[in-house]
């Protein structure tokens, strides 16, 4: 028997919109009373020879940074071009099941980095190689550090090149609403794949461990967002009478 989409079908999503409190306030805690941040970039950083050993390395630039960065970025790209060609010609043999979910995943995958790329205009958070301590000209500011005078908006807070693998949590919404299990694994390993591509990022010096792990808030917020969003819209056309399953929406 079909399950129908109505809010009590996605109980997941309280538990989703509860971690985000609680990860916000364990992340803005830690970032600003904690030198993790700092201890993190000092481990990378050749204070001898005034430079991040791994900044220009194959491994993190070329194949990270180049590489597996464009294979993503491209994978959405085709991603976008498949459902544009679907709502054109409405391909008989994808199942609205499928089509709703692709869909889905092609509007996180835009969203993501762009809402994170929009946020970046409003902070002076800079990175690791542009801050003093490491050889920059910039001074080290946590999140809620008063901003001295005449400082310059960096575009470096929050972690964009890892945003690049953070929406690949999107892909969570397939398993859904049967199998939560398998879609909190899905949007724990998309979480992942950003997260170690912004380590390696820290590796080069590009940005703070905090930048990157509030990039991966700011996605996940984003991602839930747009599950409790379609929830709500299913859950109010099904009161209506006019709600069809949720796997075959």
């Amino acid at each position: 028997m079909l399950k129908v989409a109505t809010r009590s079908n996605l109980p997941i999503l309280k538990k989703a919109w509860l971690a985000l409190l609680l990860s916000c306030l364990a992340i803005l805690a830690l970032g600003q009373f904690t030198s993790i941040d700092l201890a993190i970039e000092d481990y990378y950083y050749d204070s001898l020879l005034k430079f991040f050993p791994w900044e220009e390395s194959w491994f993190a630039k070329d194949l990270m940074h180049g590489y597996v960065k464009n294979v993503i970025i491209k994978s959405g790209y085709l991603l976008y071009l498949f459902v544009l060609l679907d709502i054109i010609f409405r391909w008989q043999r994808l199942s609205p099941f499928i089509r709703i979910r692709l869909r889905f995943v092609a509007v996180a995958s835009f969203f993501v980095p762009f809402i994170v790329r929009g946020i970046q205009q409003f902070w002076v958070l800079h990175c690791p190689w542009n801050v003093d301590r490491y050889g920059g000209t910039e001074p080290f500011l946590r999140l809620l550090d008063f901003a001295p005078a005449g400082i310059k908006i960096s575009h470096c807070f929050p972690a964009g090149h890892a945003t690049v693998g953070f929406w690949l949590a999107s892909l969570c919404i397939f398993w859904l609403p049967d199998n939560p299990k398998v879609a909190r694994l899905v949007f724990s390993s998309g979480l992942g794949v950003g997260l170690f591509m912004g380590w390696v990022q820290q590796m080069r010096g590009a940005h703070f461990l905090f930048h990157t792990l509030w990039s991966a808030w700011f996605a996940s917020f984003i991602i839930v967002f747009m599950l409790q969003l379609i929830s709500t819209i299913w859950s109010k056309d099904y009161k209506n009478g006019k709600s069809q399953p949720i796997s075959t929406i």
